[in-house]
């Protein structure tokens, strides 16, 4: 019955390549001593478990995986790649491009100690700085100037070895350095840092009623004497500070009205007031009698996601963007920057691309999204004609090279192909009216394309995987290590002792820097707050990019 299943899988290697999806991303639940596996190592272990069989996958499904992977970390972090480019955000653009040549040049340095072949050399980069795109652009930059198929073959093997054994240990080394190594080192904890952070910037503690997370809704009541003769902007002005309460609408006698700031409430008026349910809850006696007054309430409300666009917005701070006419009764519910949702504070400054929900009266929400970019209502509709053609041109800016005798030097398809998708990414934050990608389509992209590039990567890799880790697994895991250690360390020394970045922020911004989801949430939990997300989209941006490039750098430095 094994005979005929491995039959099975060597006439059918499509049905390979959906096993060890299937089987890696089960792995990739598994936990050992609080760290995941994650499905990028269980695809690739799973991969070399199946290529025991025989089974063969052409490269160029394996290569189609891989293109559509590295588009979507181009068009997620496009908008926070190019916003990074200014003075502002000097510090945490040092440390991400420290971090990321210190991996580089510690993987160079140990690949000729140890004296490892190129294909381990690039392996073990990717695994210490943990960034899976790296093994698709060395693969990609070899088989470019390999003398023989067989050499690509050999060079996929000792990658895969590589990455297998590096990026558990690299993931592990990065959440020890930034949750505990770190606060030893500077002296204080992670709580205590992002507290002193969070006082300075005046983010609101999660009991004071203003917090995405509390319901928002609208009551009528009959108006208390002493909101008589008040304006509505005076009725309004006595809500407290942390809280928010709007009067939508107004009964007077038999007409509605929706009233102007500077509407004075009359006796007998019974108004619709939206605003947090625990402020309602908490002061109904004191704007008057509650009553069921569904005509009064049947205000049109509306959820939004809206993606900042507009210049005159990114830039600024929150508390400046809650002062504005047109944010008068329009609820922030959260922030989304690079994907991770970001803590809300006065302080925050809004940057171009992040993605702010809010709630409220459909025409104030409408003129909300008019003010900061564009509306990104839900949709299944993926804009393939903009995937497909940015990746075709991407491709083309990658394939030529100059060629220096036996030499060739080019961008390659794969880094012109995360070129095109940051472009692609960047144009849509500016104009979103083309070029819309779901996010479910995005995770799609990014996860399944990478894992089945990895699987297939595994696959080819089964035969000699065994042979080259028992002959190479101990300094894998030493070269692996320090790798991390390096780069991580050199990160955090420049961030704190030359930039006086918070320690919080740093330790995301190191995080993103090395491509580190596991090691960002190790960090929250340890600091008990959201601060270190504050960093993480920035670093994100440029270390996946950087780290990626890599790959071709060290099979050009080393080849």
């Amino acid at each position: 019955m094994i005979d005929h299943l491995f039959g099975i899988l060597r006439a059918h290697p499509e049905l390979a390549l959906f096993l060890a999806l299937g089987i890696g991303y089960a792995v990739g639940k598994i936990t050992i001593f609080g760290v995941t596996i994650g499905a990028v190592t269980g695809c690739l272990l799973a991969g070399v478990l199946i290529g025991q069989t025989g089974a063969v996958l052409s490269n160029d499904v394996k290569q189609a995986f891989f293109l559509l992977f590295l588009f979507a970390i181009g068009y997620r972090t496009g908008p926070q790649f190019f916003q990074s480019l200014n003075a502002d955000a000097l510090p945490q653009i040092a440390v991400t491009v420290t971090l990321c040549v210190a991996a580089l040049a510690a993987a160079i340095l140990l690949s000729i100690l140890f004296g490892f072949d190129l294909g381990t050399a690039a392996g073990v980069l990717a695994g210490g700085a943990t960034e899976s795109a790296t093994v698709g652009v060395a693969i990609d930059t070899f088989r470019k100037t390999a003398p023989t198929p067989e050499a690509v073959t050999q060079f996929e093997s000792a990658v895969a070895t590589g990455f297998a054994v590096a990026y558990l240990v690299g993931v592990v080394t990065a959440i020890l350095v930034q949750s505990q190594l770190a606060p030893r080192m500077f002296g204080r904890s992670l709580k205590e840092a992002c507290a002193e952070l969070e006082a300075e910037l005046n983010i609101a503690p999660e009991n004071s009623g203003d917090t995405a997370r509390r319901e928002i809704e609208a009551r009528a009541f009959e108006i208390a004497d002493n909101l008589v003769g008040l304006t509505v902007a005076e009725a309004e002005a006595r809500v407290p500070e942390h809280q928010k309460a709007y009067i939508e609408q107004i009964r007077r006698g038999n007409e509605i009205i929706s009233p102007a700031p500077q509407e004075r409430l009359q006796a007998g008026d019974i108004i619709a007031v939206a605003g947090l349910r625990g402020f309602l809850v908490e002061y109904a006696s004191r704007i008057g009698t509650e009553i069921d007054d569904r005509e009064l309430l049947d205000i049109p409300v509306e959820i939004l996601d809206v993606v900042v666009t507009n210049k005159d917005v990114a830039g600024k701070r929150l508390w400046q963007l809650k002062q504005q006419p047109e944010a008068r009764s329009v609820f922030l519910r959260g922030i989304l920057r690079a994907g991770q949702p970001i803590p809300i504070f006065p302080g925050l400054t809004i940057r171009r691309g992040d993605v702010m929900s809010i709630a409220g009266a459909r025409r104030h929400v409408e003129d909300v999204a008019a003010r900061l970019g564009y509306a990104d209502r839900k949709t299944t509709a993926t804009d393939m004609v903009y995937v497909g053609v940015f990746i075709f041109l991407g491709g083309l800016i990658g394939i030529p090279a100059l060629k220096l005798g036996a030499l060739e030097i080019g961008l390659g398809v794969a880094v012109g192909v995360l070129i095109a998708g940051l472009v692609a990414g960047w144009l849509r934050s500016v104009r979103r009216t083309f070029g819309f990608v779901p996010e479910a389509t995005l995770w799609f992209f990014d996860s399944v394309g990478l894992c089945a590039f990895i699987a297939c990567v595994g696959i080819s890799a089964g035969p000699s995987f065994v042979t080259g880790l028992v002959q190479s697994g101990p300094a894998l895991v030493i070269a692996s290590l320090l790798i991390c250690l390096i780069s991580h360390l050199a990160a955090l020394a420049l961030g704190r002792w030359v930039f006086r970045m918070n320690e919080g922020v740093l330790a995301g911004t190191c995080c993103g820097a090395g491509t580190s989801a596991p090691a960002l949430a190790a960090v929250q939990e340890a600091a008990g707050s959201p601060v270190p997300t504050l960093g993480y989209g920035l670093g994100y941006a440029i270390g996946n990019v950087l780290l990626a490039l890599w790959g071709a750098v060290l099979v050009t430095v080393l080849g």
